[in-house]
């Protein structure tokens, strides 16, 4: 660098623009609190198409969520469907609550009626090893998401066309989604070398063989 360039003086950085004020809502979030949706119509109407069937219902953030006693699954089903126009189901999954009293799992129904464009997502708890009755008669998507229930959690879905695993293979050794499950997973031996693991067996710690 030259005498010349050092002296000459460096131009200041342009200042930076202040950023834009956050909204209300972001500055001070305000999560959703849940409340009792008994009287909602959209309960309402579930009740008065199937008796008895409604445990309780919950709104939280505009959604609705019905849950419903399991023997009366199948029923409300066929009426969310045939009565009050939920001719889709968007999606059906589970979740594992392992210590909870009054059922180990929920298993959880995803509703859309196109005539007004709303969505219901209805609830059972189930015991563990207990059955859900099959929607599969009522829509023709459950098939695949029952079976990826099945397979993730280990809930048996009576009734069903085909339940086999979908995700992992026949012979895998335990329900990945369940809270039991190892978190650094199973030893996958069985599925590359059959000549040497049983189904759903591999090395496990302390150099014995899963079985």
């Amino acid at each position: 660098m030259t005498e010349q360039e050092k002296s000459t003086p460096q131009a200041a950085p342009a200042p930076q623009a202040p950023a834009a004020p956050k909204l209300p809502w972001e500055e001070k979030p305000v999560p959703p609190v849940p409340g009792d949706a008994a009287e909602h119509p959209h309960v309402r109407e579930i009740r008065e198409a199937v008796a008895d069937a409604v445990v309780e219902a919950v709104e939280q953030a505009g959604q609705i969520t019905v849950v419903v006693r399991l023997e009366h699954l199948t029923d409300v089903c066929m009426a969310c469907r045939d009565k009050l126009s939920y001719s889709f189901l968007v999606d059906l999954t589970a979740v594992d609550w392992k210590d909870r009293a009054e059922g180990r799992f929920d298993v959880v129904y995803w509703l859309h009626r196109f005539t007004d464009s709303y969505r219901l997502r209805l609830k059972v708890r189930v015991a563990e090893g207990a059955e859900v009755p099959s929607v599969t008669a009522v829509w023709k998507t459950a098939n695949w998401m029952e079976r990826e229930v099945f397979d993730m959690f280990g809930i048996y879905f009576g009734g069903h066309p085909n339940l086999e695993r979908i995700l992992t293979w026949e012979g895998f050794n335990g329900h990945p989604l369940r809270k039991d499950f190892p978190i650094e997973g199973v030893d996958t031996g069985a599925a590359i070398y059959p000549d040497v693991y049983p189904p759903g067996g591999g090395p496990v710690k302390g150099g014995e063989e899963a079985s």
